[in-house]
């Protein structure tokens, strides 16, 4: 089975724009065969189809082609709700211009300007434009960007508009490890090995971690909990490292030796992928929880439940456990994330290891707008178990 880069760690490009605009002919051409339905007929894109691709300069990466800003079929509301849901994962948006005109496609590129999403303009079909270069300069004095000229279908302006795309990606790389070890380190990484993983396979959060440890020139060494005293006696010192699952905290932590730093892959991908800060902050709100109050579990994967699943059994019994039976407790799973959250007291997120850093900073800020307080799996299990303060998560 050939192995690719997780769609997780992809950069998510988005095509907006009309209907019939050229957005699936445009992301057939970006993809180089045809992947989705080209079509006159009004509405053909019903639903957001994306494609893993690969782009000189800017690496593996995800297109999203979406429905058509101006739907105004029976659908069209839902159809226009999943497309405004794309840009909360969006990290690159290209907005399809393709006359003078465009008030929906203003409203999304003010929407980008304030989630701060780079953004390229473009005006497609310029072959079929009478006057192009006239909507060119419209479309570039009414939205004040450098608009790019292209056509989908005979390829004109299309490297441009890759050009585009890789200068919008200006992040620098980051590691789930950054600051917490270091070439030559010897990392102890304990893994439960649970039925939620498929047999024959580790879960994403291992992999990811036991790669870029091998590539950042660590030595990783890894242990199942009921293996870990003896893992620790073989290496004869400790590790600089020890990365476990959140679950196995407290077993861990009786276990680890004083000099060695502890923490879990949970925390890593929430430093990783979201704002561990606001998170610690976050857990605060626990002195508050009683057997009254609301709280969100928010899974980013849609795996069938497990007897012992960490964040749909594990977690909320221990939460009814310390706070009462009467703990209200909603979970939801994959894309499904509440618009409203205020009725909830506290949101305690995975480490979302299946969705991209920008997907997890939009839930986060969600949050934050409407003064919910928002953890994770990783910050609370430590807080629950009383060894936050002795465990690092920044």
């Amino acid at each position: 089975m050939a192995l690719t880069t997780p769609t997780s760690e992809r950069v998510h490009i988005s095509l907006f724009g009309r209907t019939n605009a050229g957005k699936s002919t445009l992301m057939n051409r970006l993809v180089g065969y045809d992947i989705a339905i080209v079509s006159p007929t009004a509405g053909t894109t019903t639903d957001p189809v994306q494609k893993a691709i690969e782009i000189n300069g800017l690496g593996a990466a995800i297109i999203i082609d979406t429905p058509g800003l101006d739907d105004y079929t029976e659908l069209g509301g839902e159809r226009m709700a999943r497309t405004a849901k794309v840009l909360d994962k969006t990290d690159i948006a290209v907005v399809l211009f393709t006359s003078e005109g465009g008030d929906a496609e203003m409203q999304i590129l003010e929407e980008c300007r304030v989630r701060e999403i780079p953004t390229i303009v473009a005006v497609n079909q310029v072959d079929r434009l009478e006057s192009s270069a006239a909507v060119v300069d419209a479309v570039a004095k009414r939205t004040g960007a450098k608009v790019i000229a292209v056509s989908a279908l005979t390829g004109e302006g299309v490297d441009a508009l890759r050009e585009a795309i890789v200068a919008c990606r200006g992040e620098e790389e980051r590691y789930i490890t950054e600051g917490f070890c270091k070439a030559g380190d010897r990392v102890l990484l304990v893994m439960p090995q649970d039925k939620a993983a498929p047999k024959g396979r580790l879960i994403q959060p291992q992999v990811q971690t036991i790669r870029e440890l091998l590539d950042r020139g660590c030595i990783p060494i890894c242990c199942t909990p009921d293996r870990m005293a003896e893992a620790l006696a073989s290496l004869g010192s400790s590790p600089e490292l020890i990365i476990t699952d959140s679950q196995a905290f407290n077993d861990v932590y009786q276990l680890k030796p004083e000099e060695s730093t502890l923490t879990s892959f949970s925390i890593l991908f929430a430093r990783y992928k979201g704002d561990i800060k606001l998170f610690t902050e976050g857990v605060k709100a626990l002195k508050n929880i009683n057997e009254n109050s609301r709280v969100l579990i928010a899974e980013a994967c849609t795996h069938t439940p497990q007897n012992e699943d960490i964040g749909r059994v594990k977690l909320p019994r221990i939460l009814r456990k310390k706070f009462g039976e009467g703990l209200h407790i909603d979970i939801v799973g994959g894309a499904e994330y509440p618009e409203d959250l205020t009725q909830y007291d506290l949101v305690i997120h995975c480490g979302a290891c299946m969705f991209n850093r920008r997907h997890v900073l939009s839930r986060i800020e969600r949050a934050r707008k409407q003064g919910v307080a928002i953890t994770n799996y990783g910050v609370i299990l430590a807080a629950l178990g009383g060894i936050l303060d002795r465990v690092r998560v920044e």
